[in-house]
């Protein structure tokens, strides 16, 4: 039996935001009415005492995830596995891409459903699912808990997961991504010269990769490259 071909998958907020989930950043600067600096940044925590804001904050987006369900573009990438080899890259925090089936998701910047202690290991993690932490929550070793969240300033661990993923695939799908926000956008750069490079987007998106284009929402995209790709 022939060995099945490979498929990296890089998705970022437009695949969510078909279900409700809000985009990162809008066209102001703002995520929710916050300030980025404010909420996604490693200071804001560590050095400027804003724990209960951001706790706040990403509490709520727990709750609001909580409501949300994922939608035909995640359940399509799930459904890619019954042909190819398929990993998926996601810069997205919730855990859409597991509850629409996919069984290999590295989460590059965190995941909202789980927490770990403030000055512990980035892998030493507890699931919370979609409760909320609270200033004086406590992990095992006694640090107070904080969101499992990649913030500006901090490293991104599981990048070169990702772009090991990327380097062994044969086609690579990008979708809901402006490929504009590094390190992840980068992830481009490591796949080989034969891959296929496929960019589901309904926005024009600047960049110097050779790809096919498909200029629509995450949804209609990837129903079209669906037809394309299945067996």
């Amino acid at each position: 039996m022939a060995e099945r071909k490979k498929i990296a998958v890089l998705s970022g907020a437009g695949i969510s935001a078909e279900s409700g989930i809000s985009t990162f950043r809008d066209s102001n600067g703002l995520w929710e009415n916050y300030k980025v600096e404010d909420v996604a940044t490693a200071d804001s925590w560590y050095c400027y005492g804003r724990k209960e804001l951001m706790l706040n904050f990403y509490n709520a987006r727990r709750r609001d995830l909580k409501t949300k369900e994922p939608n035909l573009a995640h359940k399509i990438v799930a459904e890619l596995e019954k042909w190819y080899d398929v990993t998926v890259a996601t810069q997205n925090i919730d855990n859409l891409h597991e509850r629409g089936g996919s069984t290999n998701i590295i989460h590059l910047h965190g995941e909202l459903t789980k927490a770990r202690g403030e000055n512990s290991d980035y892998y030493n993690t507890i699931e919370i699912g979609y409760n909320d932490i609270h200033l004086g929550d406590k992990s095992p070793r006694g640090e107070q808990l904080r969101p499992h969240i990649v913030w500006f300033g901090e490293q991104v661990p599981e990048l070169e997961r990702a772009a090991r993923a990327v380097q062994q695939a044969d086609i690579m799908i990008v979708v809901g991504t402006s490929l504009a926000v590094y390190p992840a956008a980068g992830l481009l750069g490591y796949a080989k010269s034969s891959a296929e490079i496929y960019l589901v987007d309904p926005a024009d998106v600047q960049t110097h990769y050779r790809c096919e284009h498909i200029k629509e929402k995450a949804t209609v995209g990837m129903q079209k490259l669906l037809e394309r790709l299945k067996g």
